[in-house]
């Protein structure tokens, strides 16, 4: 079946001297990966390596089998040239851990407007703006609304929130629960969007745990959920 949908590019993998796999989140149909035969020798054909960096926003027409194999691309455009992204060294970071992010967190292979919708203004928004170095927070916890297990809010008053529960709670759990000056900083995330994040005022310590918070989070709701190598890189940065 041939289709054609607005996609944004999660991963590409070489595959043998000329060949890339690469996997796209899209607007139609959900995760979906394409095997690009000769395109990374390919001088004249339509599908151009630089297309495939993470998070680039395109179009694409493709051929999808539905039958989980790799598909097939017939054509592709850039929809959204991004500004700033892949020329600011700190956006870059933050653009690959999200990448990571989401390759590891999508798993649909069906239309999820919402979620599409959601990556597609969040990533403009950090193309745009100056103000990054919190943007990753902001993303994690707001992601967590498509993909089921945002924190129940009510209850907010209480002294514990437990991260396997996703809820405040009045007293401890006995494992993974956030208290004291980490629950403060954490409910300061709560209802924040990406035009309030002048008002998220975090020093370095408070980033990191919160970072770890976040981390820790989805390992507890998401099977399977491996921490992005690219983390390191992204502590790194922020704690200079």
């Amino acid at each position: 079946m041939q289709i054609t949908t607005q996609a944004i590019v999660l991963n590409s993998i070489k595959y043998g001297d000329s060949s890339l796999i690469v996997k796209c989140f899209t607007k139609k149909s959900g995760m979906k990966s394409y095997m690009l035969r000769g395109v990374l020798k390919s001088k004249k054909g339509k599908l151009k390596p630089a297309y495939f960096q993470p998070l680039n926003q395109l179009e694409l027409t493709a051929s999808h089998n539905n039958k989980g194999n790799l598909n097939s691309l017939k054509d592709t455009r850039i929809t959204y040239p991004y500004e700033t992204l892949y020329q600011n060294y700190t956006k870059q970071a933050v653009a690959y851990f999200l990448a990571e992010i989401l390759n590891n967190c999508l798993q649909e292979n069906e239309e999820n407007k919402a979620l599409f919708l959601f990556l597609e203004t969040s990533l403009k928004w950090l193309d745009l703006h100056q103000n990054s170095e919190n943007f990753h927070l902001v993303f994690l916890i707001n992601l967590t609304k498509y993909l089921g297990f945002y924190p129940e809010i009510s209850g907010c008053e209480k002294n514990y929130f437990g991260l396997k529960e996703g809820k405040f709670l009045e007293s401890p759990p006995y494992t993974d629960f956030v208290s004291g000056k980490e629950l403060i900083l954490f409910k300061g995330l709560l209802g924040t969007n990406f035009d309030m994040l002048t008002t998220v005022l975090l020093n370095v310590a408070d980033r990191q745990k919160l970072l770890e918070i976040l981390m820790k989070y989805f390992e507890l709701h998401l099977s399977g959920f491996r921490r992005p190598r690219s983390i390191q890189v992204l502590k790194e940065l922020f704690s200079q």
